[in-house]
């Protein structure tokens, strides 16, 4: 299953912003919108791997050790999590949160993800 247009669109545009904030020496909003584009790829695969490689690589730049272990084990598992439906919903993907437990989506998030289901 491939992520629609709008999803498709949100979720890029949430890595970009990750991007952009960090080069600008903002490591709190990077961290914020690589969260947001976690929730945004939880049920695609590909985008959802993509983003746990992204924050593996937030963390190493961070020298954040307990970042960079939890994100390999995130990497490992966030594929097979999309393809059986197991990721948790909501979930923001960090190593300060457990790998099953379902968090509250935000309002504009929801709004993306119930208008591509």
């Amino acid at each position: 299953m491939t992520m629609r247009p709008l999803l498709r669109a949100a979720f890029e545009h949430e890595l970009r912003e990750a991007l952009e904030a960090e080069a600008r020496a903002e490591p709190p909003r990077a961290w914020r919108h690589l969260e947001r584009a976690h929730v945004l790829s939880q049920g695609f695969a590909g985008p959802h791997v993509r983003v746990h490689w992204r924050m593996l690589g937030y963390g190493w730049r961070r020298r954040d050790v307990k970042e960079v272990w939890g994100q390999l084990l995130r990497v490992l598992g966030a594929g097979p999590a999309s393809w059986l439906g197991r990721a948790p919903v909501g979930n923001t993907g960090g190593a300060d949160v457990g790998i099953f437990t379902p968090m509250p989506i935000p309002d504009d998030l929801r709004t993306i993800l119930d208008a591509e289901g």
